[in-house]
């Protein structure tokens, strides 16, 4: 049994690039794999490994100026759900292009999950889902509102012509694991929202601490490692990934006249030259070749 641990840290890094090398060696050394970030602005990313190994990368960076603070959300996977460790030096930890954003000045109330449901329910909420249009197509909460947007650098832009609907509301946000209404919470502040709430732990803690039953969650979360989706309780879901575009398939999805194993789906079939679908095609059979001698095959 792996553990999965997603963070997140907003804090000042004057020279985060002083910091790769260290924390790359201890992560190779301790046998965890997945991807961390560095900014000016803190440090973000998901690790997977033995409790160990994720216990001293924890302790490593609890123990960097102002990071004592930092939280974790842990849950488990039976196989590696990533194929190296990357360590890598961002202008943003979550990137949304806006710099007067600083969620170290203020962000929104926090929601604790057991809290969420009475909050979304309130009938002068508005509840908006501040992720990317393919996290949303295979999960969300009830009654939320979906920006549709490609990336969170096109949340700006969405709310500047939406904003008007929502006068006299109170705006509720949520996204994976919370570090995106770290921002987006700032923001609306900024534009002159005045009460703005966000699920504190994101969708993961909610999924992992309210029970099914009362859930109003409908769905599954996409999540950004091997395990492609989880449902209540933190349990892997039943979402591959297109080896092509990388967006979340589900087991109907192969059934479309579109999906070609490693090679295409409906969500991509128009976005790709023939050359690029030759590229996948062999590395997919790479990648078979490679399970086949029982060795890995690093795809990401």
């Amino acid at each position: 049994m792996l553990i999965v641990a997603a963070l997140y840290h907003f804090t000042r890094f004057p020279d985060p690039a002083a910091l790769r090398a260290p924390l790359l060696a201890l992560c190779q050394s301790a046998g965890v794999k997945g991807s961390l970030l560095l900014a000016n602005e803190g440090i973000n990313g998901t690790i997977a490994g033995p409790r160990e190994g994720i216990d001293a990368v924890l302790a490593h960076l609890r123990a960097l100026p102002d990071c004592g603070g930092l939280e974790h959300k842990e849950s488990t996977a039976q196989a590696m759900p990533f194929g190296r460790m990357k360590v890598k030096l961002k202008r943003e930890i979550v990137t949304m292009g806006q710099p007067d954003v600083d969620p170290l000045a203020r962000v929104g109330s926090y929601v604790a999950p057991q809290d969420w449901n009475a909050l979304i329910s309130e009938p002068d909420v508005a509840l908006i889902d501040t992720r990317n249009d393919y996290e949303v197509g295979i999960g969300t909460f009830e009654g939320a509102v979906d920006p549709d947007i490609r990336t969170f650098r096109d949340f700006p832009a969405w709310w500047e012509a939406h904003k008007d609907d929502y006068r006299g509301k109170r705006i509720a946000m949520f996204c994976t694991g919370g570090i995106r209404c770290e921002k987006s919470t700032n923001f609306l502040l900024g534009q002159g929202i005045n009460e703005v709430y966000h699920l504190k732990g994101g969708i993961l803690k909610y999924l992992e601490e309210v029970p099914a039953g009362q859930s109003l969650w409908n769905g599954e979360c996409y999540v950004f490692d091997g395990r492609i989706s989880v449902g209540h309780g933190l349990v892997p879901g039943d979402y591959d990934s297109c080896h092509a575009c990388r967006r979340p398939i589900s087991p109907a999805d192969k059934l479309r006249p579109e999906y070609e194993r490693g090679a295409c789906c409906h969500h991509c079939a128009g976005e790709y030259s023939e050359a690029d679908r030759q590229r996948f095609r062999e590395r997919q059979r790479q990648m078979d070749l490679a399970e086949a001698r029982g060795v890995p095959h690093f795809s990401d």
